[in-house]
């Protein structure tokens, strides 16, 4: 039997998680605008009126939004800027949530687009203010899934690979 040489030595496994998906984005995105199109007019027919959009529905979105944003700009800061380490844990908490939000923003902020578009060219006297209420949620559910994106981003190492 012959010796292990330095060669042999077992490596650690390296995993990688990729960005997410253009893919996944922009099927939430139809997904979005064709629930939030169609819940309108279906609600109007099985329930005899469409579901109202209050502000604190949109204030709830930009809460969400400004959190994200924090999280990212402070993650950005740790991991690229002063070049620390997140602990493992703390990374994966953030990569999920960055992956969940990211999705579910496009998702929510589509869905409220869709919601205001069924609402253009009703004559209801209440048209005008659920499409307002429905793109300010909209843009607040557009900087959430671009605030997760940052953060996202901002977890990324260098993989632990020696730097030369």
């Amino acid at each position: 039997m012959s010796q292990p040489g330095p060669d042999d030595e077992p490596t650690e496994p390296h995993g990688s998680l990729r960005p997410t998906s253009a893919r996944a984005l922009t099927t939430c995105a139809v997904v979005g605008l064709v629930l939030g199109w169609g819940i309108h007019p279906l609600m109007v027919r099985v329930g005899g009126s469409a579901p109202l959009v209050s502000w604190s529905q949109a204030l709830a979105l930009v809460l969400v939004a400004l959190i994200m944003s924090f999280l990212a700009w402070h993650t950005w800061q740790t991991v690229q800027v002063r070049g620390e380490r997140l602990e493992p844990h703390q990374a994966v908490n953030r990569l999920v949530l960055a992956r969940a939000c990211a999705l579910g923003g496009t998702l929510v902020g589509a869905g409220y687009v869709g919601y205001a578009v069924s609402w253009l060219g009703d004559d209801s006297q209440y048209a005008d203010r659920w499409i307002l209420r429905a793109l300010v949620a909209a843009v607040a559910g557009a900087v959430v899934a671009l605030a997760s994106l940052a953060l996202e981003r901002a977890c990324r190492t260098d993989g632990g690979r020696p730097q030369a």
